[in-house]
């Protein structure tokens, strides 16, 4: 039977047309999310962001751009900033750049593990730079992605026990004044570098050694390009995932709570793959042939933070700061 509109059902199908027609592009569909991170995407924190797109599919597309496929390593942010990107894994050091006050979460061995870093940015301190990065850099923080300790990598076969041991030693850094500012404070030189270019640096001699926790050694296997591993535990590796405040802010209350809780477990099950990688990896590198073992690491702390509270970064820490980051429990 064929059916015929009346007057009334036109009108009523005009006015539906014209208030679809005022709706703002993103009520209209489902809107896009574009996520740009340098990791692999054989790495966990991919697989996170598979997790997370997967608990959203309901309100989001997630698109993932890994191994700096679509911003190289440090532009991520500037991305976010611009409305060129929706979600970024971005690195606290890209953070200080734009805020100085920021690099003394950039400083070795500021926090004792996970668990310290996870209590700090969900406490009323992390909170505080949560809302910084909100009113200045124009950026939402969901959380802290852990992707393990961060320990010195070499190719030589030098036996290191003090930051002296490393004197003239090119260790391979990620770009920029924090990073540097690392190498420096290990009694390293370090050499910026970028991490897909990692490889071949240590394959050419390039570098001497680089600096990432177990899990990327083995991810990007420059296990392959070494000798040994020194368990200096410097530094707790974390990146920030970070969304562009217009997209997050384009969304219901509703919304926002169940983005967030979404983050909040991928995020928990990375960092819970991590340490259970970490655990694994040692064992299995020295089956490798690689010489692992720990150095005095009191000898690098204690060298780390002469070298960072004699810095110009450490003019710029906020009063205190220093002493409540390492009371939290």
């Amino acid at each position: 039977m064929d059916f015929k509109p009346n007057r009334r059902t036109a009108l009523q199908a005009g006015a539906a047309l014209a208030a679809t027609s005022l709706l703002p592009a993103w009520a209209q569909a489902k809107p896009t999310l574009r996520f740009a991170a340098v990791f692999s995407d054989k790495d966990i924190r991919a697989d996170m962001m598979r997790m997370l797109a997967k608990d959203i599919e309901g309100d989001f597309t997630v698109e993932t751009f890994f191994n700096a496929s679509l911003f190289k390593q440090g532009t991520e942010l500037v991305a976010l900033q611009r409305d060129n990107l929706e979600l970024g894994n971005i690195a606290p050091q890209d953070y200080s750049k734009q805020i100085p006050a920021w690099s003394i979460l950039t400083s070795a061995y500021l926090f004792r593990d996970a668990n310290h870093l996870g209590t700090f940015w969900s406490s009323d301190l992390g909170a505080q730079y949560k809302k910084q990065a909100e009113d200045q850099m124009k950026v939402k923080i969901l959380g802290p992605t852990f992707f393990g300790t961060r320990q010195v990598g070499l190719k030589a076969k030098k036996k290191i026990n003090t930051p002296a041991d490393l004197a003239g030693v090119k260790l391979r850094m990620p770009p920029g004044d924090a990073w540097q500012l690392l190498g420096r404070s290990l009694g390293a030189n370090p050499t910026p570098m970028a991490y897909a270019e990692t490889y071949t640096g240590l394959q050419t001699g390039a570098i001497d050694g680089q600096d990432n926790p177990l899990p990327n050694v083995q991810n990007m296997k420059f296990y392959e390009v070494m000798s040994q591993i020194v368990l200096t535990s410097h530094l707790v590796g974390y990146d920030l995932l970070t969304m562009n405040l217009k997209a997050w802010n384009a969304m219901s209350p509703a919304k926002q709570k169940s983005f967030q809780a979404a983050a909040d477990k991928a995020i928990a099950w990375s960092a819970a793959e991590h340490l259970k990688r970490e655990a694994d990896l040692a064992d299995s590198f020295r089956k490798m042939g690689l010489e692992i073992y720990a150095p005095d690491v009191k000898a690098f702390r204690e060298n780390a933070q002469k070298v960072y509270l004699a810095s110009d970064d450490a003019k710029e820490w906020p009063k205190g700061m220093l002493e409540k980051i390492g009371a939290l429990k």
